[in-house]
């Protein structure tokens, strides 16, 4: 990271609608900037290390230790995922209207450690049957019921702590930089791009590490160290509280106050003979605040799609890679969710390459300080991902076709002749996307969100993979009861005989729906601030 990025001249003078952790005014050259947010961006690798510490790896554990169907394991991480993106727009309103940022963090911080060792206590051999194994190699188990209860109230406080935790996080980072102030304000939009690249890093470090140990030694130490890391970035991220920008609302619940603006707003609609000089000037603005969300939400709808990819990547994936020649050498052998990892590496390597090279490039011509809009950064995200799931789909029909040629269809624990390696390419183009689709999100829920609700943004945001994820387990769900009923489920627990590849082709066909429409209601989307000389110009 360039210092000379980082590091912003200091000006005089307090920070508007900030204070300081006693209360005070915030200094603008005592507070916040990169010296504060990199607390945050501490905080949030730890996250980022402990919750895939947990989900990379999850659908071996459900299928091995606790015996249920690649199907059923499937729809189960894809709910559960569901549930810990659609919480964050219920703590966020908690931290916009009663907590903070700041309290919301560090309670869902203690929830982090304190879910994180139950999960672990849930894995220990004391939980299991006598002669029931733990390694992803050994035969699926019949699991006692105290360690799939536990393991499952543990699993939705990850969930928990994930929604306090998510929406939060990036906000508070983002707000230790100033707006109105232009240098500032460009070192937020490269800040997105850096907070995706730490996520990415914590990312990176637990697929491989968490999953190799869970794999080889044990779930108990895999899901246990995950706890550990989380424990030492909360005490880091309490050592940066004097260092912090802090904003206040005078608000009640944010979606109260929007509904009551929304109702409101109806009223003053069906009412032919309303008079709008009666009208308050703050009931108007929070009219104003209703429309500025429902704007938002043509460009949240248009996005389901992809979040329905990105949920593939923990689930079948890693199952498929099991089935492969994963050898490196002559005694290493790559743990299936490993691969994940290189979604991460993707990001990690573009990511610079997106804000030293392609922005600069880009700005030459558009004149735009970040080089292209927001909607054309997420739209080139969507084209990538259709494209990663086309390839998806041709990496499994050849997958198949060596499992029939080697005459392994009925063999589903033999490795294939077929490296591991054909699963490259797939992971790349997700990385890539994300770049562009993820990190644009970001920004746009952050950015286009009235100011007051900017917490509420990034819930917004979170929620699109949300309802992706239950759109993937209603899916996973509803094409394997219709497919068993033929007697060739598309999601056999043997995957030499089920169709993935049929699943990916669909998923890229909805994808170009999805696509399409994007690209029509990106083009009429007015943004609530200027990007450009012409404001009208997104797509």
């Amino acid at each position: 990271m360039d210092a000379n990025t980082l590091l912003l001249p200091c000006t005089d003078g307090a920070v508007a609608g900030a204070v300081d952790f006693r209360g005070r005014p915030a200094s603008r050259s005592g507070t916040g900037r990169w010296s504060a947010a990199m607390f945050v961006l501490g905080v949030e690798i730890a996250e980022r290390f402990a919750y895939h510490g947990v989900s990379a790896n999850l659908i071996s554990y459900l299928t091995g230790p606790l015996g249920e169907s690649t199907a059923g394991a499937a729809a189960a991480i894809n709910a559960w995922s569901g549930v810990a993106t659609m919480l964050p727009l219920l703590m966020a309103c908690v931290a916009d209207a009663w907590l903070g940022r700041y309290r919301t963090i560090v309670l869902a911080s203690l929830l982090f450690v304190v879910s994180m060792g139950m999960l672990t206590v849930s894995a220990l051999p004391a939980f299991h049957h006598d002669g029931c194994s733990y390694g992803s190699r050994s035969l699926a188990c019949s699991p006692s019921p105290v360690q799939v209860a536990v393991f499952y109230v543990s699993l939705y406080l990850v969930a928990l702590a994930e929604a306090g935790h998510k929406p939060c996080a990036q906000a508070f980072g983002a707000d230790q930089f100033d707006q109105h102030d232009p240098k500032e304000s460009v070192s937020r939009s490269s800040f997105f791009n850096w907070w995706y690249f730490g996520m990415c890093s914590g990312t990176a470090v637990t697929t491989m590490v968490s999953s190799y140990i869970q794999d080889n030694v044990g779930w108990g130490l895999g899901f246990g160290i995950p706890c550990l890391v989380m424990v030492f970035a909360l005490l880091a991220f309490l050592l940066g509280t004097r260092n912090y920008r802090y904003y206040t609302s005078t608000e009640s619940s944010p979606f109260a106050r929007l509904a009551r603006a929304f109702v409101a707003l109806i009223r003053r609609t069906k009412s032919s003979q309303c008079d709008s000089s009666l009208a308050t000037d703050d009931a108007a603005h929070r009219e104003e605040e209703v429309k500025g969300v429902l704007r938002l939400f043509p460009i949240w709808a248009t996005c389901i799609i992809y979040a329905v990819i990105f949920s593939q990547s923990s689930t079948f994936f890693t199952k498929q890679a099991a089935t492969l020649d994963r050898r490196i050498g002559s005694t290493l052998r790559m743990p299936p969710a490993a691969l994940q990892t290189f979604i991460s590496l993707t990001i990690m390597a573009f990511i610079p390459v997106y804000d030293r090279a392609f922005v600069p490039m880009a700005r030459r011509f558009t004149r735009l300080s970040s080089g292209i809009t927001m909607l054309q950064r997420i739209g080139t995200g969507l084209v990538l991902a259709m494209v990663a799931m086309v390839v998806a789909a041709l990496v499994e029909t050849r997958r198949l076709a060596v499992a029939r040629d080697a005459g392994l269809v009925d063999q589903p624990k033999a490795a294939l002749p077929m490296t591991l390696w054909w699963m490259l390419p797939q992971y790349v183009l997700f990385g890539l996307s994300d770049v562009f689709a993820m990190i644009g999100l970001q920004e746009f829920f952050y950015d286009q969100v009235p100011d007051a609700l900017r917490s509420l943004g990034l819930a917004f945001f979170l929620s699109i993979f949300g309802v992706g994820h239950f759109l993937s387990s209603f899916l996973i769900s509803a094409i394997d009861g219709a497919t068993k009923k033929s007697g060739a489920s598309w999601f056999s627990n043997n995957l030499n005989r089920a169709h993935l590849d049929y699943f990916y082709w669909l998923l890229a066909g909805l994808c170009a729906v999805e696509l399409a429409a994007f690209v029509v209601v990106s083009r009429v989307y007015v943004y609530k601030k200027r990007v450009s000389h012409d404001n009208g110009a997104v797509m």
